[in-house]
């Protein structure tokens, strides 16, 4: 089971970055990205379920992020848009092996390695 991260990058306040993770192995449901900023703690940015009927966003984010997987291609996207300063952090790709999605990061059970973003202001 893997999980890779790509699309981060240095992008100046008010960008936009598109992140994706690949998945291999077998379809997860839910699935979420994180992001933990240096000296912080790991939180939770938004989440999927396998359909993707359901959705859930940190209340930072809402309006901006837009979370989004193809299960066909076993893919996950997270396209952010009007990037502030304090978006920047290393973003995480995560996946339960079942359940609901929830901001809870220790009921995902695996990780991908993490992208940076870095929005300058």
């Amino acid at each position: 089971v893997q999980l890779v991260e790509s699309g981060g990058g240095l992008v100046q306040a008010g960008g936009s970055l598109r992140l994706s993770c690949a998945t291999s192995g077998r379809t997860f449901s839910p699935m979420g990205w994180f992001r933990q900023a240096p000296g912080k703690e790991r939180e939770f940015v938004a989440g999927i379920n396998w359909s993707g009927s359901s959705t859930a966003y940190a209340d930072s984010v809402k309006g901006r992020f837009t979370i989004s997987r193809d299960t066909a291609k076993k893919t996950l996207d997270l396209q952010m848009n009007s990037l502030k300063p304090e978006d920047t952090a290393v973003y995480y790709c995560a996946a339960r092996r079942s359940g609901l999605v929830t901001a809870s990061y220790t009921s995902y059970d695996y990780w991908g390695q993490g992208t940076q973003v870095t929005v300058s202001s």
